[in-house]
């Protein structure tokens, strides 16, 4: 049976008559990395807070490490790090000066140079911060939310403004943390950020969790027809007939199926038997982003 780091029931925060969350119930277990996802004024950002402590909520019960944020316990605040979308650091201190300052507010804290070598910033370790590029100096910030050495990590939108080879360096970085058995509760925009690095997954809109999974299987993404596309070169014999093929405005085929393997397989061998390669030939099975906008957008209609 897996340790319950965080629980929550029946979840309400309201600000006079609007009701920001409406009931949420979720859980994240030890050492996984749970993402919450959601749009702009979905209750994301609330729920958050209200975990960390920094917001109080109107009813429900929440447990952090066993212990209710609200009440903001110092034994809670020394076993979570957080990290926000923006932090203000000294620009003038070093890398390894600024992580030496957090650690020593905590009681037992993580030693300092490893710390800064699990972000990924030991050749910088003696560079000032307002030298560091914008994914240094994110990095840096996990770092400070890591030098007191927390059982549990929030990231808040971790890779927002980065760069492709930015944000791939920071998921490998809390892969690394993974690996030393942190749990992570991550919240972000970023759909294959979430497909990559968690383990579970939950979307949240007009203030209710609408799903909550794997990212293989959140709404049904398991069970989703996958859509092939294909196009036979100009002058060649019409395909053969597939059940619900449609001609779109191109001139390619296009059809769901829930059997993707033998329809291919079917068209690839008719296209052999008649000496020809496709123009065009797309498999594509619904990804995490088709389920969140599908289960997003039906909420907001229903809200609207």
């Amino acid at each position: 049976m897996s340790e319950r780091v965080i629980e929550v029931r029946g979840l309400r925060k309201s600000y006079g008559d609007v009701e920001a969350v409406a009931g949420v119930d979720l859980h994240v277990d030890r050492g996984e990395v749970f993402a919450l996802l959601g749009p702009n004024g979905a209750g994301k950002t609330t729920t958050v807070e209200i975990l960390e402590g920094y917001r109080d909520r109107t009813a429900g019960d929440v447990s952090v490490l066993g212990h209710d944020p609200a009440r903001t316990e110092p034994d809670l605040k020394r076993r979570i790090g957080i990290v926000l979308q923006s932090t203000g650091v000294d620009p003038y201190l070093t890398v390894r000066e600024t992580v030496e300052l957090y650690a020593g507010f905590y009681p037992a804290p993580r030693d300092v140079d490893e710390v800064v070598d699990l972000v990924g910033l030991a050749e910088k370790r003696r560079t000032r911060v307002n030298k560091l590029s914008g994914g240094q100096q994110r990095r840096l910030d996990v770092a400070v939310a890591l030098a007191g050495d927390p059982e549990l990590l929030f990231l808040d939108e971790p890779t927002t403004g980065f760069d492709p080879n930015a944000r791939r360096n920071a998921w490998e970085i809390v892969k690394n943390l993974t690996a030393i058995g942190k749990t992570i509760f991550l919240t972000t925009h970023f759909m294959d950020e979430a497909q990559y690095l968690a383990d579970r997954v939950a979307v949240i809109a007009a203030g209710d969790i609408v799903a909550e999974g794997t990212p293989t299987t959140l709404g049904g993404r398991d069970r989703m027809q996958t859509r092939v596309r294909y196009q036979v070169p100009e002058g060649r014999p019409a395909p053969p007939e597939h059940p619900g093929a449609t001609l779109e405005p191109d001139g390619s085929f296009e059809l769901r199926t829930e059997d993707p393997t033998t329809v291919v397989h079917r068209l690839t061998a008719w296209a052999l038997e008649h000496g020809f390669a496709f123009d065009l030939l797309e498999v594509t099975q619904p990804s995490l982003e088709d389920v969140y906008l599908d289960l997003t957008g039906a909420e907001e209609e229903r809200a609207g």
